[in-house]
């Protein structure tokens, strides 16, 4: 049930969501003519796009996110497991081909694949199922290990967890496949701005992990201003962090984290 109404919730609550549907709601006071309000909706619309995809609006709440855990200095000397959680890859074409084809996530994948090299003895866990209601293509996780086998990892290094839709899931199903010696030397691989929520999960199932960020995409602190480089871009991190933010008011109202904001202990 969460799952469903995270899903419907977001596909219409993303800025470019609501742009369209304040443009509809323009037009049908247009069309009534309750000129006022539809002149206010259409202001509305035009503002959300314009911070959105026109400003480095998104880079500025996505920071506090991705600055909120660093990457473990110095290094762990030992470690048991890697997880990594989905959400790196895109699964039409990487099922319709054969292949691993990456999505802006992709760092997760590298970044795991460096620390499956550097670390030989760990094995290395896979969550990641379909995250999508109208997905068709292969679970996350068998993308991801076509991945790493084409790398050079040893196939009977990677444990699969290939049913999740979501972080809470994610850390569900991954938990029943830990073994009780792993407890304590785990490293936890996903975005920077995700680091937090998924460690919050983690916590609240009562298991430790050492973060390891990956995937920036702030570029650091700041001020508010015009950017008309990349719009695209613009909307997309301002997109993601959006849904970040929400997911960890979500997740904390809900009970499934005890902290707004897991930050390190």
């Amino acid at each position: 049930m969460f799952f469903t109404a995270s899903k419907l919730f977001w596909l219409l609550a993303q800025p470019v969501s609501l742009v369209m549907l304040l443009m509809l709601v323009a037009g049908l006071l247009a069309i009534v003519r309750r000129r006022r309000l539809s002149i206010a909706a259409l202001i509305l619309a035009v503002g959300i796009q314009g911070l959105t995809a026109f400003t480095n609006l998104g880079f500025i709440i996505i920071q506090p996110l991705e600055d909120r855990f660093a990457v473990p200095t110095p290094a762990p000397e030992t470690v048991d497991a890697i997880i990594m959680l989905g959400g790196a890859t895109m699964a039409r074409p990487s099922t319709a081909r054969g292949i691993t084809e990456l999505n802006d996530a992709g760092d997760r994948l590298v970044t795991t694949l460096w620390l499956a090299n550097r670390y030989p003895e760990a094995r290395i866990f896979l969550s990641g199922g379909a995250g999508s209601m109208f997905e068709d293509g292969e679970p996350e996780a068998v993308t991801a290990k076509r991945f790493f086998i084409d790398h050079g990892i040893a196939a009977d290094r990677l444990v699969l967890e290939n049913a999740s839709r979501n972080t809470e899931e994610n850390v569900a199903y991954t938990q029943t496949l830990l073994e009780p010696n792993m407890a304590g030397r785990l490293l936890l691989v996903t975005s920077a701005f995700h680091m937090p929520r998924s460690v919050g999960i983690f916590r609240q199932a009562g298991i430790e992990v050492t973060p390891w960020p990956t995937d920036y995409r702030s570029p650091g602190p700041q001020v508010i201003g015009f950017d008309f480089a990349n719009p695209v871009h613009n909307l997309n991190v301002s997109t993601v962090a959006v849904r970040e933010w929400i997911g960890l008011l979500a997740y904390n109202l809900t009970g499934r984290t005890t902290e707004l904001l897991p930050g390190p202990k």
